[in-house]
């Protein structure tokens, strides 16, 4: 048995190492292209940062992602569960804020984020970066909790936050626009996302006036709101503490970060913040409301320390290599030596990476899956992340767009959440929580990983290159996970509406054929003698109808229903009459083999439709 059991784990960890080696598959064949053939690097030394570095974020990522498993997602479930049998709403909002504070302290996108902007902006500390996004994902999950319970329309709340956001945006520093849509997108995660799912479930199955799970659906949407505002209020307190000027920035340069030894050891005090919270508040729910079996709650513990190694080998590999290539990337494309229209490239690699990321990315997977299953295979989910690929590769070319010619990125953001927000009056409800939820998931840790740093480093290169003023890193070189996160919104809701449309033209098609066959039922009434029923020793059921098309019809709907032959009567002999064919235009109909009750059940069925 143990045995078995071991061969079972290696084979979930070669299938979630293959999943990861795929999902970053496009980023390594564009570093080798890049840095070994378009651009070599000087120093032999950096290729052994490259290797190493992409190493270390596969490995990091796979036990990351086989530790939450077994541990932070059965947290989220029974922590979710649990949470019912404290029956009073305030005490389940209350919590509702608690966990998903503590849950989006712990999601290594935000972590990679909050370094980088600590990077380029060292007032900004990145432990208090995360936390304050924290807490505007614990206020709105604890929103979403409250609006699920007293049943607020959700398309009512969604125009009215997003109307709120963009006046607030008028007050915030140009320096934390961009960076308060990525901080959204960076927030709802692997770690986030199935604790908030998990109460939204829950409660929205025991407490919703509709008991159903419809209600859910958009509390991931709701939540992603929390971090933009939570941001945008900072940036204006900081703009306020430093009198409207902000200290200068400093240089993007993810390179000189240290020894590999230096490196984990700056790691370890982060990732231990992140996830103690978690554990330390799991316990007493563990002794007094969920009581897990001794076994259960010692794989639960392991399966932390799994995921405690898995994040810091990941957060280092990070810091050690992929960033640096993400930033050298985009600076070789912006090199004054290299033709004009090389920097236009970057549209296409853009392009290429948004779509190939997305397709690999586990979260796609499972809405594409959700969907199909909502509407009934209507909506395949290949079509749903054919669709999710082409929307957020064409994200990531504006997002390197909007670098290259230093446009604000509110001409972008403010027409696509305009688009998304006028669709929610032609979309269906369902579709309408679920495009919200799948923006709030497509920016993953990879998007954090490598993307970020290389539009970081486009930005950097415009700024050295630009013949106008230059415009801050801050302010042109966040953006992308912005990106990312509005264009599911449109997307799915898209198909959302496809799939509303196709439904009632079914319908519409639906009522003309029933009212048809309501007018051929009256002709053939007409044709009908006598419709009766007889039973002998062997079981016959006689119903004389003179209509032969009626005859064939009642024939082919028993066959399709229950295994019985159907035939004409032709002679008054009954013994013969099973012998005749059925396409003799003969009055009766008989049935074979039928057991007493079918044979009532199908007379009445007869009697009811002439």
């Amino acid at each position: 048995m143990n045995k078995l059991n071991l061969k079972s784990k290696f084979t979930i960890f070669a299938t979630t190492l293959k999943e990861v080696l795929i999902s970053s598959l496009p980023l390594a064949v564009i570093i080798i292209i890049v840095c070994g053939f378009i651009a070599p690097l000087e120093e032999k030394s950096d290729y052994t940062k490259l290797i190493v570095g992409y190493i270390s974020v596969v490995i990091g990522q796979t036990l990351f992602l086989n530790g939450l498993n077994i541990s932070i997602l059965p947290i989220g479930k029974l922590i979710g569960g649990s949470l019912i049998k404290l029956k009073k709403a305030a005490y389940i909002i209350f919590f509702g804020l608690v966990f998903g504070l503590l849950a989006t302290v712990a999601e290594p996108a935000l972590t990679v984020l909050a370094k980088q902007t600590n990077m380029i902006m060292p007032i900004i500390n990145d432990t208090v970066f995360i936390w304050i996004m924290g807490i505007g994902i614990g206020v709105m999950v604890g929103f979403s909790l409250f609006r699920i319970i007293k049943d607020l329309n959700i398309k009512i709340i969604f125009a009215i936050l997003y109307i709120v956001t963009f006046i607030t945006i008028i007050f915030v520093p140009d320096e934390f626009i961009a960076l308060a849509f990525d901080g959204s997108g960076a927030t709802t995660g692997d770690i986030s996302v199935p604790f908030i799912l998990a109460m939204g479930m829950g409660v929205s199955v025991t407490m919703s006036k509709h008991k159903g799970n419809d209600d859910s659906f958009g509390i991931i949407g709701l939540a992603s709101v929390g971090p933009i505002l939570s941001l945008a209020i900072y940036g204006i307190i900081l703009n306020l503490k430093h009198h409207g000027v902000l200290p200068a920035e400093q240089l993007y340069d993810p390179g000189t970060i240290g020894s590999i030894n230096e490196i984990i050891s700056g790691n370890l005090r982060g990732v231990i913040l992140a996830l103690l919270p978690v554990i330390l508040v799991f316990l007493p729910f563990q002794f007094f409301l969920i009581k897990q079996p001794k076994k259960e709650f010692i794989t639960i513990l392991l399966g932390s320390i799994v995921v405690f190694a898995g994040l810091l080998i990941f957060l280092s590999g990070i810091d050690y290599g992929f960033a640096f290539a993400g930033k050298y990337i985009g600076e070789v494309f912006l090199d004054p030596s290299k033709p004009e229209w090389f920097r236009w490239l970057l549209l296409l690699i853009g392009f290429i990476l948004g779509a190939a990321i997305t397709l690999s990315e586990p979260a796609v997977t499972v809405l594409g899956e959700q969907l199909e299953e909502l509407t009934n295979g209507h909506i395949s989910k290949t079509s749903i992340r054919m669709t999710l690929a082409i929307g957020i590769g064409f994200a990531s070319l504006l997002a390197m767009l909007k670098i290259l010619t230093e446009i604000n990125i509110l001409w972008f953001l403010v027409p696509l959440y305009g688009i998304a927000l006028i669709m929610m009056l032609f979309t269906p409800k369902l579709f309408v929580g679920l495009a919200f939820d799948s923006g709030g998931v497509s920016g993953g840790a990879l998007t954090s990983a490598f993307l970020t740093p290389l539009t970081l480093g486009v930005a950097q290169a415009v700024a050295t290159t630009s013949t106008h003023v230059k415009q801050s890193i801050l302010i042109n070189g966040f953006g992308i996970i912005a990106f990312i996160s509005v264009t599911p919104l449109i997307a799915v809701q898209f198909l959302g509406i496809v799939y509303d449309i196709n439904i009632k033209r079914a319908n519409t098609t639906l009522d003309y054929a029933e009212s048809i066959d309501l007018e051929e039922l009256a002709l053939l009434a007409d044709s009908v003698d006598t419709v009766n029923m007889y039973e002998d020793e062997n079981e016959l059921v006689v119903v004389n109808i003179e209509n032969q098309p009626l005859i064939n019809d009642i024939n082919d709907d028993i066959n399709d229903d229950i295994s019985v032959n159907i035939y004409n009567d032709t002679k008054d002999d009954k013994d013969d009459d099973i012998k005749v064919d059925l396409e003799e235009d003969k009055k009766n109909t008989i049935f074979t083999g039928l057991e007493k009750d079918e044979k009532s059940r199908i007379n009445d069925e007869i009697h009811d439709d002439l």
